[in-house]
C-alpha cells in the first residue's frame, strides 16, 4: 500500500530588522505549499529566543542586526538546536562574512537580490540537507580559501571585523567579558562568543596571548 501522507511543511523562522523585508518573506513563503512560517524576529536576541521556543527546521537570518551579528545568533542557535538549519540572507557579498557564517554552522548564504523562485528552491535544498552559496560570493570565497591554503594569505588582522579588533584590544588590556560588555554595549554572552571567534581566527589558545599579539602588531585604539 502506497503512503499518501503529505510531507510535513518546512517550519520557518524569519529574522530581519526591516519589517517590510520580514513581512515580504513571510508573505512569500506562507502562501507556498511546503512552507510554514512559525515565527519572526527583528534582533539577534529575539532570533535565538524564537528559535528555542519554536524549534524551526530553517531560520532565514539577516547578517546585520541592531543588537549584534546574525552570524553570532546562528552560532548560538546551532549550538542549542543542531537540527535547525540557518540560511544567511543579506545585501552584502562579503567573503569574510561568508566564511564566518560557514564556521558558525550556516547551511547557506544568499543575497537579497535573489529571485523569489530561486529562494524557494534554495530553501527546499537546505531542507533536504544540502548546503549552498550564492554564485555572487562563491568565487570570492574560493579564492580566499585558496590563498589561505597556499599560505599567501597572511594578514591575520584582515580576518577580524572592526568590532572584533576593538574587542581584541580590550581583551589585551586584561578586561573581563563583563567589563568589555559594558564598554561596547553588548551582552556578556555575545562578548564571550566574540572572544572565542577572535581567538579561533588568530590561532590563539588563551586570552593572555592576545596581549602578545597586539604588541607584535603594534595595535592601539587609534588603528581602528
Amino acid at each position: 500500500m502506497t503512503d499518501t501522507t503529505p510531507a510535513r511543511p518546512l517550519r520557518i523562522l524569519v529574522v530581519d530588522d526591516h519589517e517590510v523585508v520580514r513581512q515580504g518573506l513571510v508573505a512569500l513563503l506562507d502562501r507556498r505549499e511546503g512552507f510554514q512560517v512559525v515565527a519572526e524576529a527583528g534582533t539577534a536576541a529575539e532570533a535565538v529566543e524564537q528559535a528555542l521556543r519554536f524549534q524551526p527546521d530553517i531560520a532565514i537570518m539577516d547578517v546585520r542586526l541592531p543588537d549584534g551579528s546574525g552570524i553570532e545568533a546562528c552560532r548560538e542557535i546551532r549550538a542549542e538546536l543542531p537540527g535547525t538549519r540557518v540560511v544567511m540572507l543579506t545585501s552584502f557579498p562579503d567573503e569574510e562574512a561568508v566564511l564566518s557564517a560557514i564556521v558558525a554552522g550556516a547551511s547557506g548564504y544568499l543575497l537579497k537580490q535573489i529571485r523569489a523562485r530561486d529562494l524557494v528552491s534554495a530553501l527546499e535544498s537546505v531542507g533536504r540537507g544540502e548546503s549552498l552559496l550564492d554564485p555572487a560570493v562563491t568565487e570570492k570565497v574560493l579564492e580566499r580559501v585558496r590563498r589561505i591554503a597556499t599560505g599567501t594569505y597572511t594578514d591575520e588582522l584582515a580576518q577580524l571585523t572592526a568590532q572584533e579588533q576593538k574587542i581584541l584590544l580590550l581583551v589585551a588590556e586584561g578586561k573581563t567579558n563583563k567589563e568589555i560588555a559594558s564598554d561596547v554595549f553588548l551582552s556578556d554572552k555575545t562578548v564571550k562568543n566574540y572572544v572565542s571567534s577572535i581567538l579561533s581566527k588568530l590561532n590563539l589558545e588563551r586570552r593572555a596571548q592576545a596581549a602578545a599579539f597586539v604588541a607584535k602588531h603594534r595595535l592601539d585604539r587609534g588603528s581602528n
